[in-house]
């Protein structure tokens, strides 16, 4: 498990009585108390072939484990607002299904989906990906990192479009709605003049954003854009892009596995996993 500044695992391993044979191993930490702590345990577990991960945190902690582990195996507790990827889930539900699939019981393909990602490739900087939202704005510089002012926005590409969300994902959502299972994004444009929508920018904030364009965005499709920009991934303003250097951003299916919870716990009572004989 990855060590963190709550000691949140090494509390609940406290607060446990361990069955036989159950081991616990803390990663070590890269101790910047940043998200490259996250990306760092990623891959500490890709190199331990983890069968399973549980991230808990929101859009931005998940987007850090994926960079580091590209392909994982995941099961993600939202434990907070403002999410789109991670679930809203039963605790003991969740563990039910990661004692599952880490003990081998429910084969782990059977019961995931490959979740879709945002490649993105910057001119002479390192890559990047998104696995929501990914929005090319006017600021300068990076400031606040969550995206509230409306009239900051130039474009966005998306690959989950969700109505029934806050922030960026909503924009698209009420426009036009892209699931996760939708094999295609959304591309939107921002421009004075537009369609006017009423969207909630963040909890309990709704703002009119005035919609240019909208067009759907096929798989490994090339969207481009250059700077003067600020890039913000999954909800928040991460890199400065420069004066004319280029931006080119592409959705696939390549993400990481995603576990469905109840699919896996169905999958469980028709095998009678649970069920023991007198």
């Amino acid at each position: 498990y990855m060590s963190d500044s709550h000691g949140i695992v090494k509390q609940a391993i406290a607060e446990t009585t361990i069955p036989r044979g159950v081991r616990f191993e803390a990663l070590p930490s890269s101790g910047t108390a940043s998200a490259m702590d996250t990306i760092v345990a990623a891959e500490q577990m890709a190199q331990k072939d983890c069968a399973v991960v549980l991230v808990l945190g929101g859009d931005g902690t998940n987007r850090a484990f994926v960079r580091g582990w590209r392909d994982a195996t995941l099961v993600s507790l939202s434990t907070g607002t403002n999410n789109v990827f991670p679930v809203m889930a039963e605790a003991t539900v969740a563990g039910m299904a990661l004692g599952l699939i880490a003990a081998g019981t429910v084969a782990s393909r059977l019961v995931a989906t490959q979740a879709k990602v945002i490649d993105v490739d910057i001119e002479e900087a390192e890559q990047d990906i998104a696995l929501i939202d990914a929005v090319i704005t006017r600021d300068a510089f990076i400031g606040a990192k969550a995206l509230l002012d409306p009239s900051q926005l130039k474009e966005a590409l998306l690959c989950r479009a969700e109505p029934a969300a806050v922030g960026i994902t909503s924009l698209g959502g009420l426009v036009r709605p892209v699931s996760d299972k939708d094999d295609f994004g959304l591309h939107l444009t921002f421009a004075k003049g537009g369609r006017q929508l009423l969207a909630p920018m963040g909890p309990g904030m709704f703002a009119k954003v005035e919609i240019g364009k909208t067009r759907l965005v096929k798989f490994d499709q090339a969207v481009k854009a250059s700077g003067p920009s600020v890039i913000a991934l999954d909800g928040e303003r991460e890199r400065v892009i420069a004066p004319g250097q280029r931006i080119e951003m592409r959705i696939s299916r390549r993400g990481p596995w995603v576990v469905d919870l109840a699919a896996t716990l169905q999958r469980a009572a028709k095998q009678k996993i649970f069920l023991r004989t007198n």
